[in-house]
């Protein structure tokens, strides 16, 4: 027999010589199991006979002993019963022989644990003198039971009898003949397989494989396929006459409705075809003439694969095959333009050199002149306030591209506006594309300017289309493509196209105009918190220059500060990354650094709050994520003493400084490398060096040494040469340092501040160390005044011997040592105390009756400002007073 696998691939066929083999194996196979199930039931029906016949013929045999009756009655029945049962039940060849009371109570059992309990079975019936013979599925299994009475010598029932037979035990003819049945459906099967298999395969040679449903569509379709194509069928017999012909060729070749079955040479047709048709011979693409057509024909033979013997021939119309052509090239060099323009638009962030883009891509490809207009705002950045219905604003002309330079239109940078009737002011306030196929019937576009319009018709131009430019809801200008005479007039066809182009250079025009948006918030919020200028101080000559970054601004910053005793503060920093984030975390940080120098703390300390501080910005941030956190910053703080030639330095993270000697000669002086700000946990340490008066410090970020295309190492040996030049004034350094190390396209800002050192000269300052005694203050109080006076600041004497006395006398009262005293003379007049204590005065407010606390709130008085600087050996009291 086939297997499962075999009747479900047959019956997965779809073919008709498939299904006729299906169809024959079925009914075989159906024959086969009808026998076998007949044959299975027989047995079974013979099997329940034969054990009913058994079983009843057991019971009544045992019910009709002798002596039975009287057993029954005897004192233990189950005693003498029982081995009798056994014997008879073996006798018999049943299952079991059981003997009961008249109420269906055990008196014998196959197995004997099942006596005295009460008989599964039907007794009513026998309990009346009948005898019962049923089906049930009693202890031993399915079984066929007799239930026979017993009846004494007057017909009273004394007892019941059963015997039966389980039905699995009864053999039948059967059982026997199902292997030869079986056996024999099998070889049925097989001749029958066999036999419907080679019907089958003839049946599919002739059919193609094709299923009666796809034979019935194939045949209902082949008319409306074969009429409906664009080329010409024509089949053509052994014979020479036309077996077929579709409607295509009926109309190229003007055959006449009843040609099938006409030989080709009685068809009027050209000398050329009518040969080629009924000739067999094989053509490819031979084009022939037909009347006013060309036609391209393909011939074949149709017996090449044991076809029938002929020709089929396919006509095709070359001259629409032309025409098809020149659309379907069009339509490509559409597809490739717009490819081009999705490219080549868009590439920089700028409106202007977009918009230019925008005019290169039509001009010349799909029109001869080209235009861009926008409003004001848009080249700012900012949004155009009109809407759509408005007047036409005015707009200027910001690109223009074409095949000639003597053209009438306007020029790039022209403002004008158009005229309501005007298709440019039409188009913009409708918010819809205008064509204009022929200018020189439009009437509306001349109003704009009667002598330039003419002048624009006089040189050829025919055609416009007019785009408004709007991306996102704004509208931001228009576009406008112009041809020639030299080109066709612009069609429906044309529109959609100046449309797509349009709408792809506004979304890039839009995303310029935001980003010079956010670009110039951006600069004028880093600029706002740049230094305005440098503070006036004789420390130091110093220039610099910053340069924000062309793709967005940074966190780049300097700062140059004045301080206590006619020293200066220079800082330079760089916070990674750009846009508002890092300019806003740049001003945060010039503010502390402010802050923390008006402390007047050492370099190495005040880069310590810097560092803590930023690690609180950055806890703060990483609660919430509407701020970012400080990807990095680096600084460099150093402090200049003009007194002492004294430059202090540390730095986080930060390039070295370079140090130019009056000779020329460059250095990049070691200084302890300490971790980027926010890092924490290791100290910064700071350095000193000792300046020769005309010595150049130059500070910088990294975006002057650093570039994609140049690594650190080269940009320093860049800066190092470009230093080596003894003489130059600051400005003329920062100069030749941009002019060398600025690279082409600028991607980092660039901070570069140099600093040409001054001495304060001898005679401007004095220095007197005192002993810790009261006594000396008035010695004090008369050197200073003939120091004064040797300056010529005589006026200045009274306030500053009060202001000497006080903090001499603070310095003698609540320190131990002697008492150092410097009278500066720079910008200001500063006096300055120092002791070996580290403790701060504070200033106080005496009452009325107080003796005390009054001494520094005069200071305070007299003083512009004062204030307390710490040193390794101490304290430093200072006061300043303005020159006179």
């Amino acid at each position: 027999m086939p297997s499962a696998g075999r009747i479900r691939s047959l019956a997965r066929s779809r073919s008709v010589a498939g299904q006729m083999f299906l169809l024959q194996l079925l009914i075989v196979l159906l024959l086969v199991v009808a026998a076998v199930v007949t044959l299975v039931l027989q047995a079974r029906s013979d099997r329940f006979q034969a054990a009913r016949d058994r079983s009843l013929a057991a019971a009544q045999t045992f019910a009709h002993s002798p002596g039975l009756v009287g057993t029954l009655r005897g004192p233990d029945p189950s005693k003498v019963l029982q081995p009798l049962t056994e014997a008879a039940r073996k006798e018999a060849g049943v299952d079991f022989i059981v003997v009961t009371d008249r109420d269906g109570l055990r008196y014998t059992h196959p197995r004997p644990e099942l006596i005295g309990k009460q008989f599964i079975g039907t007794i009513a019936p026998s309990q009346a003198g009948h005898v019962t013979v049923e089906s049930v599925h009693g202890p031993l299994g399915e079984e066929v039971q007799a239930v026979v009475p017993v009846e004494d010598d007057h017909g009273n029932v004394v007892g019941l009898v059963s015997s039966g037979l389980k039905v699995s035990s009864v053999s039948s003819a059967v059982d026997r003949q199902l292997p030869l049945v079986l056996a024999a459906g099998g070889a049925a099967l097989t001749l029958a397989t066999g036999g419907a298999a080679l019907v089958s395969r003839r049946l599919r040679r002739q059919t193609h494989g094709l299923g009666p449903s796809e034979m019935t569509r194939m045949y209902e379709h082949h008319d409306a396929v074969l009429h409906a194509v664009r080329e010409g069928v024509v089949i053509v017999g052994d014979d020479g006459r036309v077996l077929l012909a579709n409607d295509e060729a009926r109309r190229l070749l003007g055959l006449p409705p009843d040609v099938e079955g006409r030989p080709v040479a009685g068809l009027d047709l050209d000398p050329r075809m009518a040969e080629l048709l009924g000739s067999r011979r094989l053509a490819n693409d031979e084009v022939l003439p037909v009347g006013d057509r060309l036609l391209a024909v393909n011939n074949r033979p149709t017996d090449r694969r044991g076809g029938p013997p002929g020709s089929v021939a396919t006509l095709r119309d070359s001259t629409e095959l032309r025409a098809l052509a020149g659309k379907a090239e069009a339509a490509r060099e559409r597809l490739k333009l717009l490819y081009d323009a999705s490219v080549a638009i868009g590439t920089t962030l700028d409106v202007q050199r977009t918009a230019e883009e925008l005019t290169q891509v039509a001009s010349p490809r799909f029109t001869d002149y080209a235009t861009v207009d926008l409003a004001e705002p848009v080249l700012r950045g900012d949004e155009p306030r009109f809407g759509v219905g408005a007047e036409a604003p005015e707009l200027r002309r910001v690109a223009l591209g074409g095949v000639r330079d003597d053209h009438p239109l306007y020029r790039a940078g022209e403002l004008h506006r158009f005229a309501p009737p005007t298709p440019q002011a039409t188009g913009f306030m409708s918010g819809k594309a205008v064509l204009v196929p022929d200018l020189a019937v439009s009437s509306g576009w001349r109003t704009q300017d009667v002598e330039r319009t003419q002048a624009i018709l006089d040189y050829g131009f025919h055609s416009l289309i007019t785009v408004p430019l709007k991306a996102r809801g704004v509208l931001m200008g228009i576009a406008n493509f112009w041809r020639t005479a030299d080109s066709a007039t612009f069609e429906e066809d044309d529109l959609s196209l100046a449309e797509e182009l349009a709408a792809r250079a506004a979304v890039c025009i839009d995303n310029a105009r935001r980003f010079t948006r956010e670009h110039a918030m951006a600069v004028t919020l880093q600029h706002s918190l740049l230094p305005r200028g440098l503070p006036e101080q004789n420390a130091l000559d110093i220039a610099y220059r910053y340069l924000p970054a062309q793709a967005g601004v940074g966190g780049d910053w300097f700062d140059v500060i004045p301080l206590p005793g006619a020293r200066v503060a220079m800082v330079v920093g760089d916070v990674v990354g750009h846009g508002l984030h890092a300019a806003a975390t740049m001003g945060r940080l010039r503010t502390a650094v402010q802050n923390f120098s008006a402390l007047d703390l050492p370099p190495d300390e005040l880069l310590g709050h810097l560092d803590e501080l930023v690690g609180r910005i950055d806890q703060e941030s990483a609660g919430t994520d509407e701020e970012a956190s400080i990807a990095g910053a680096t600084c460099l703080y150093a402090i200049y003493d003009p007194a002492t030639g004294v430059c202090a330095m540390a730095r986080a993270g930060h390039p070295l400084p370079a140090l130019v000697r009056p000779d020329g000669t460059v250095e990049f002086p070691e200084l302890p490398a300490g971790p980027p700000l926010g890092l924490g946990g290791l100290p910064f340490e700071a350095g000193e060096l000792q300046l020769a008066e005309g010595s150049s410090l130059v500070l910088y970020t990294d975006g002057l040494i650093e570039d994609r295309k140049r690594d650190i190492d080269a940009g320093l040996a860049i800066l190092r040469d470009t230093l080596a030049h003894p003489g130059r004034t600051p400005e003329e350094t920062c100069d030749a340092v941009i002019g060398a190390l600025l690279p082409a396209r600028q991607r980092d800002d660039i901070a570069l501040l140099v600093a040409r050192t001054r001495r304060l000269a001898a005679d401007r300052s004095a220095e007197w160390e005192l002993p810790s005694d009261p006594a000396v203050v008035s010695r004090a109080r008369a050197d200073v005044t003939q120091q004064l006076s040797d300056w010529d600041m005589d006026e200045a004497a009274f306030t500053t011997e009060l202001i000497l006395s006080e903090l001499i006398t603070n310095a003698i009262r609540h320190a131990s040592g002697p008492v150092r005293v410097r009278l500066l003379r720079d910008r200001a007049l500063i006096c300055e105390v120092a002791d070996s204590s580290s403790t701060s005065p504070h200033l106080r407010y005496a009452a009325a009756e107080d003796e005390g606390g009054r001494g520094l709130f005069l200071v305070a008085q007299l003083a512009e400002r004062w204030g307390t600087r710490y040193t390794p050996e101490g304290k430093v009291i200072w006061a300043e007073q303005p020159l006179p």
